[in-house]
């Protein structure tokens, strides 16, 4: 008995970053990957804390004068923004999972809202923090 011919048909190609359109949502997904490994980030810092603290106080100045300098606190700014991004998101993510929000205006809207709140959010944080007196 001879084979049938086997017809071969063109597979669709997986979507890709040349072809989608930029959009805020796939912003915000991508923000949200990064703000799990910032928070990892500042887990680390805060366990370095820690250990300076267990190790004395040389050790613990030493670690107060790298997370005081300009680029330490740039760090931790950063770690705070994301830190109240992952917050949005995650509010975000539970009226997703109640099955709001998923028209597309709203979707945008939610995404620059989170945005929005992680930015105001660290920077209120901060000027409180300058306010008290934190850094002198």
């Amino acid at each position: 008995m001879p084979e049938a011919a086997r017809v071969v048909r063109a597979r669709p190609l997986s979507p890709h970053l040349q072809i989608w359109r930029w959009h805020i949502t796939m912003a915000c997904s991508i923000l949200h990957r990064a703000s799990i490994f910032a928070i990892y980030f500042g887990l680390l810092l805060l366990s370095a804390w820690t250990l300076s603290l267990a190790a004395g106080p040389q050790a613990y100045l030493t670690y107060i004068g790298v997370v005081g300098s300009p680029l330490g606190l740039l760090i931790l700014f950063g770690v705070s923004v994301m830190l109240f991004f992952n917050l949005a998101y995650n509010i975000r993510q539970a009226f997703w999972d109640m099955g709001k929000g998923f028209e597309l205006k709203i979707a945008d809207a939610t995404s620059w809202a989170c945005i929005a709140f992680a930015l105001v959010a660290a920077v209120v944080l901060w000027a409180g923090l300058i306010i008290a007196g934190a850094f002198q």
